[in-house]
């Protein structure tokens, strides 16, 4: 029987961005299924304990670019570590990764939320910009009407259900990956999430 992945995410985090092809690949590697739940950390933070990032301490912001640069490097993951577009609004672009789930299936949804990382991360694109949006489906192969979905109730109900989910979940940052109820945080935890899917 194969194994569960619920992934939660913000498609503008780095981290869910120097991780996002490894867990791709994990998941075709062991066969696994997986639910692309992209959620409001806005939501997220205030409950566990949690920071946005402007309002962290200057040392912490100064360590986080340090270990983004250092991890790009090891992983060999194209990064700008102060992209010009960031931090973004990336709701829009969360609803329109729901509406290609419930729409065009998890793995299309999987392959846009790749998308949406690198546009930020590697190609200096607006993420909040109807344009860019439109671009990536274009680019996905994906239907021009997916704008329209993603500006439904429908998604707006997903992505306010998904965070939900995450909340009750104890998820606290992004990327997390959870497994049968144990919480997988951070990129740097997917050796633990292929044993984990391997029976380990």
């Amino acid at each position: 029987m194969s194994m569960h992945v619920d992934y939660y995410f913000t498609p503008v985090s780095p981290w869910t961005h120097l991780g996002h092809a490894r867990f791709a690949q994990l998941l075709q590697q062991h066969g696994a299924t997986v639910g692309v739940r992209p959620v409001d950390y806005g939501r997220i933070f205030p409950v566990s304990g949690g920071l946005p990032l402007p309002k962290r301490a200057p040392q912490r912001q100064a360590y986080r670019l340090v270990e983004l640069r250092r991890f790009a490097d090891h992983l060999g993951v194209p990064l700008n570590v102060q992209p010009k577009h960031f931090p973004v609004d990336a709701g829009t672009a969360s609803r329109l990764i729901i509406a290609t789930a419930q729409t065009q299936g998890n793995a299309a949804a999987l392959d846009l939320a790749g998308r949406c990382g690198r546009a930020v991360w590697e190609q200096e694109r607006d993420l909040a910009a109807a344009d860019t949006l439109q671009a990536l489906l274009a680019e996905a192969g994906l239907p021009a009407t997916l704008m329209e979905t993603a500006a439904t109730p429908a998604a707006a109900e997903a992505f306010d259900g998904f965070t939900q989910q995450a909340i009750d979940a104890g998820v606290f940052g992004a990327p997390s990956y959870v497994i049968d109820g144990e919480i997988f945080w951070g990129q740097d935890r997917l050796d633990f999430v292929a044993r984990r899917l391997a029976g380990g």
